[in-house]
């Protein structure tokens, strides 16, 4: 076997927390968030996130999200490229976002045999446990077939939940019906949702916070043995800190908590919290 030096591209929608993106040599494709008639990169400089969430509520018409610049991505693509044998992309899913389809152009003149475009088919660390998996596997081989079917696994083996502050957020930004958001806001629910294959899924519809913060620590247990872990929060740090202590038996030592991506939380809103959990079993 030919050992490959394999890279890896993502985009901030992913959320791979800072010292993972250093650690494996992440590039990271920024998202724009637009409002206020400006557009801002999601690369924790042009915005910054806690602020961010504070400023959300206050904004009418909500703002909106935007894939990156073909000109930046193919900036970013060209230049990882020609740093390795080969050039792993993993992104948001096609069905939420053109990302996928602006990296799909940024590596069209680049040799098919040397780049893999993966849809993530998630959101958050759904789709960055998938990177780093396929980063560590890239590392330990520089087997292509095994870093594709790391990633495979990883996809397969990752569970991830949150509980929303409400359905408004969804309904404004047209990821849920009308009729589902004024279900939700009529009954006080607090919906628990996941996003499987670029949907948005309910997964539980809950009257009160604490029962809706039990349910995600069942869910969370539900996995077994956790081998990643990362608490999600919008601007939440409360419930994400409760959510850890609840899982302070289970959980993995380097779990990280993430103030996820403004790209996704404008459409969740703030106050949301979660999780994303790689289960052990990915490494089979």
């Amino acid at each position: 076997m030919t050992f490959k030096k394999i890279g890896f591209v993502t985009d901030s929608v992913a959320d791979v927390p800072p010292e993972l993106v250093k650690k494996w040599n992440i590039r990271v494709v920024p998202i724009y968030v637009n409002y206020g008639g400006q557009s801002y990169l999601d690369d924790g400089v042009q915005l910054v996130r806690e602020d961010y969430y504070d400023l959300l509520p206050t904004q009418n018409p909500l703002p909106t999200t935007a894939a990156p610049s073909p000109g930046m991505a193919q900036e970013i693509i060209h230049r990882t490229f020609a740093e390795y044998d080969h050039l792993v992309i993993i992104t948001i899913p096609q069905q939420l976002s053109a990302t996928y389809n602006v990296l799909r152009l940024a590596v069209q003149d680049l040799p098919a045999d040397r780049v893999t475009l993966i849809d993530g088919g998630g959101v958050s660390l759904g789709i960055g446990w998938q990177v780093v998996a396929g980063a560590e596997v890239a590392a330990e081989t520089g087997d292509l077939p095994a870093v594709l079917d790391a990633i495979a696994q990883a996809r397969d083996h990752t569970e991830f939940a949150a509980m929303l502050a409400g359905l408004e957020y969804l309904r404004r930004s047209g990821r849920i019906s009308m009729a589902s958001a004024g279900l939700g806001t009529l009954l006080q629910i607090k919906p628990i949702v996941t996003v499987t294959d670029g949907a948005v899924v309910p997964l539980a519809k809950v009257r009160t916070a604490n029962r809706a913060k039990a349910e995600l620590v069942d869910m969370a247990r539900a996995v077994g043995e956790i081998d990643k872990l990362a608490i999600l929060h919008t601007n939440n740090l409360e419930d994400a800190a409760w959510l850890h202590d609840q899982l302070a038996d289970i959980a993995p030592g380097d779990t990280y908590t993430v103030n996820v991506n403004p790209a996704l939380g404008t459409h969740v809103g703030p106050q949301a919290v979660g999780f994303a959990a790689l289960s052990k079993r990915w490494r089979r």
